[in-house]
């Protein structure tokens, strides 16, 4: 079959539809997953899908796929990721989830669990070259059947979290796939939920369910800004990322977050590793030293950290780009409900939420930036970096994911995705002095390798 290459990314497949994500593509996946799974003795698999007004045709075919090789399937209709995660932790130990997750309106994609683990890199590429050359296994004895995991999860999380007086709280779902779900957990555990664009709309009439921009924040802040709630919350578009708005309108970036929650986890698991990607604060790591836990940098990516923090039995994991990780309590994936519902059970035993927020320590630093390349080229470009990188003392590089470089006063990072074919650069100084010398110093070397490079701030 004919296939478009740039669909199957690092860690999920996704495109534009009908462009390069359609029915077709849809089905041959449930046929080659299915294929995979029954080969690891795998005989039922989960599906869900998230808001997007593709979703339920594209879900009806993935499941005629996986009914063609054999599999039982699962649906649990229309999910946050999270809640298919869920599922396939619970129910059975694989999954597919249809999603575009923070994409524009016109994509899809699926993100694939399969026997318990997040698949990503070769095992995709894997899956591509079955769905080309159409060598999966065909099998009777598919069935299907539909489930609504709503209630489990719900009590599961209610059963979990136990506030300390009860809390006032703005929630903006951004017409995406958890307001279904979030606001009445978040009541469930004892708050008192005023919301913004809870109707699941595939079209994001309001703004995109991106937490990560800024400008997709701005209706939380100014709600904020006339109530009497004390924090705000903001979901992406499948429910797997978290944003958090002090009552002021401060927002608390993940890496920030993740420092709260080590100092949570380690107060019961002592001498804890708890792992982070390399674009996290220098703040980070001495944070969690402070808090008696082991730190650990490791490479972007919510597959990747996830396979990481099973092997090194972690109990929290933690990415820039805001996807968090219990173990603790949990099962290890990324669910933003699920931390909005640990983030509120720290934060109500102060009498000032957002007092406790704005203490972390904090930095001056760049928002994430982008530097367009050429398909295959920012990985060449990294090579050249690491090879010209001669910083004099007290500058310590990491390569384990790109360049970064950590001063005793801030770090600049300069890495290639994993999925666009971009550097991302992030540059953060403890004053705004020191980051104007580091960025400089590090989009100095950047030119020396690539000398028109163009500095844009990155597009999700």
């Amino acid at each position: 079959m004919q296939l478009s290459a740039s669909i199957f990314k690092a860690y999920d497949i996704r495109g534009i539809v009908p462009g390069t994500i359609n029915e077709a593509v849809a089905e041959a996946l449930g046929r080659a997953f299915g294929t995979l799974a029954r080969r690891e003795g795998e005989l039922s698999v989960a599906i869900g899908r998230d808001g997007r007004l593709s979703g339920a045709v594209l879900g009806a075919a993935l499941k005629r796929g996986l009914l063609a090789a054999g599999i039982e399937v699962i649906d649990i209709g229309m999910a946050t990721t999270p809640m298919l995660y869920f599922a396939a932790s619970t129910l059975c130990r694989s999954g597919i989830q249809v999603t575009g997750s923070h994409n524009p309106r016109d994509y899809n994609g699926f993100k694939m669990v399969l026997a318990g683990r997040a698949i990503y890199g070769e095992e995709i590429q894997s899956l591509r070259r079955m769905m080309e050359s159409e060598s999966w296994l065909l099998q009777a004895g598919g069935q299907g059947r539909d489930v609504n995991v709503l209630e489990a999860y719900r009590q599961r999380i209610v059963g979990d979290i136990k506030l300390a007086r009860p809390m006032k709280i703005v929630v903006d779902c951004g017409n995406g796939v958890a307001g279904a779900s979030a606001p009445g957990i978040l009541r469930a555990i004892g708050c008192q939920v005023s919301e913004l664009y809870s109707e699941v709309d595939g079209n994001f009439p309001n703004h995109h369910p991106d937490p990560s921009k800024p400008e997709n924040l701005r209706d939380l802040i100014a709600a904020l800004k006339v109530g009497d709630a004390e924090l705000g919350l903001a979901f992406d578009g499948d429910g797997d990322r978290l944003g958090i708005i002090t009552k002021e309108g401060n927002n608390i970036y993940p890496d920030r977050q993740i420092m709260l929650f080590a100092q949570d986890v380690l107060s019961r698991v002592p001498g804890g590793t708890i792992l982070f990607d390399v674009k996290c604060s220098q703040r980070l790591a001495p944070a969690i030293v402070a808090a008696g836990g082991k730190p650990l940098m490791y490479k972007t990516g919510h597959s990747l950290i996830k396979a990481k923090m099973k092997e090194i039995d972690s109990p929290l994991g933690g990415e820039m780009s805001g996807h968090i990780f219990f173990k603790e309590r949990w099962f290890g994936f990324d669910d933003g409900t699920y931390a909005a519902c640990r983030l509120l059970e720290i934060v109500s035993r102060a009498p000032d939420a957002s007092a406790v927020l704005n203490a972390l320590p904090s930095s001056f630093s760049t928002p994430e930036l982008n530097v367009r390349c050429a398909e295959g080229e920012p990985h060449a470009l990294v090579e050249q970096l690491l090879a010209a990188a001669n910083f004099a003392a007290p500058a310590v590089v990491n390569p384990i994911d790109g360049l970064r470089v950590d001063w005793p006063d801030g770090f600049g990072l300069i890495r290639a995705s994993n999925t666009t074919p971009v550097l991302v650069l992030r540059f953060e100084g403890h004053t705004p002095e020191a980051l104007q010398r580091i960025e400089a110093a590090m989009l100095a070397l950047l030119r020396s390798v690539k000398p028109g490079a163009q500095i844009d701030e990155a597009a999700h």
